[in-house]
């Protein structure tokens, strides 16, 4: 089972000092039925007055924090080890509108039970930075003809975005709206993920955003993934009684074990890594770096 050191660093510097300063991290990597924390710490340059850990409602781990005294810069380093285990999706899944047409009918009469069954309705809905955009769904449509199984169709539209769409850096901001995206086929992870959640949603189904990264250098002989050294985001399918399977429009594919999860949620404003607000300070910079490190197989043998 492969192991990953995860180093991120956010580096605000500000034109003049700040006197006060209220935060949100969501850096912190959390765990999953693929996913194990080992360690993790989140420490901030200079320290906090108040600081308190928790989960949302997504069960994301959160830490708030308020910096009272003069300041001039903020410093937040994330530092993590994670084990993956990977499982393939299963090869085979229902009609796509079989499980529409699921996931259309009231929670009672689904025959599931859970938060996850209730979270799943929830990621059906329309939100914040993924309207029901009609080009969106019409985009969408083309992987989804008729009595196609669901997971085959979403790792055709994965595989769509990432032939039809360049990966440009800095050619959207996060607020870009997705009839602009669609219109200039360009944009970053945040931009194609959001783009993909349109489309399921529209077609009824159930799809959340997922944060996280990608290993800096993949293993010999497997080509480096696009959007590494920097956080990431791809999507996860909803499949009734199975659970959630994670695509990455970004790339086209199915989700691999070099994808590491950090947050989930509706959409890039449930799990935003850094959020908050301060007086004082006028413009700022920001540095943000990212490093994730394979460990060698016998660095943690036995």
């Amino acid at each position: 089972m492969p192991r990953f050191r995860i180093d991120h660093v956010n580096h605000y510097r500000y034109a003049r000092d700040i006197g006060l300063n209220y935060g949100e991290a969501r850096l912190l990597p959390r765990a999953t039925p693929g996913q194990q924390v080992l360690e993790s710490r989140l420490e901030l340059d200079p320290g906090a007055d108040d600081r308190r850990d928790r989960l949302d409602a997504w069960g994301n781990r959160v830490t708030w924090f308020t910096l009272r005294r003069p300041h001039a810069g903020l410093a937040v380093t994330a530092s993590s080890l994670v084990e993956r285990v990977v499982t393939d999706p299963p090869n085979a899944s229902p009609p796509w509108e079989e499980v529409a047409a699921h996931l259309a009918r009231p929670i009672g009469e689904a025959e599931e039970a859970g938060a996850d069954c209730i979270l799943a309705r929830e990621c059906r809905l329309p939100s914040a930075f993924v309207p029901l955009e009609t080009a969106a769904l019409d985009y969408a449509r083309a992987s989804f003809p008729p009595g196609r199984p669901l997971l085959q169709a979403v790792a055709d539209l994965a595989a769509r975005i990432r032939a039809e769409f360049h990966y440009r850096p800095s050619a959207t901001r996060i607020d870009t709206p997705l009839a602009e995206v669609l219109a200039e086929r360009h944009g970053v992870c945040q931009d194609f993920a959001h783009l993909a959640l349109a489309g399921l949603r529209g077609l009824g189904l159930a799809a959340r955003y997922v944060s996280g990264y990608l290993e800096t250098t993949p293993p010999q002989g497997q080509p480096r993934l696009e959007g590494a050294d920097a956080s990431h985001a791809w999507i996860a399918i909803y499949l009734p009684h199975q659970g959630w399977f994670d695509f990455d429009p970004t790339n086209g594919g199915a989700a691999g074990e070099g994808h590491l999860t950090l947050a989930w949620g509706r959409d890039y404003g449930d799990v935003a890594p850094l959020k908050g607000v301060i007086y004082g300070g006028g413009g700022h910079s920001l540095d943000v770096g990212v490093t994730v490190d394979r460990l060698a197989e016998e660095a943690h043998a036995g």
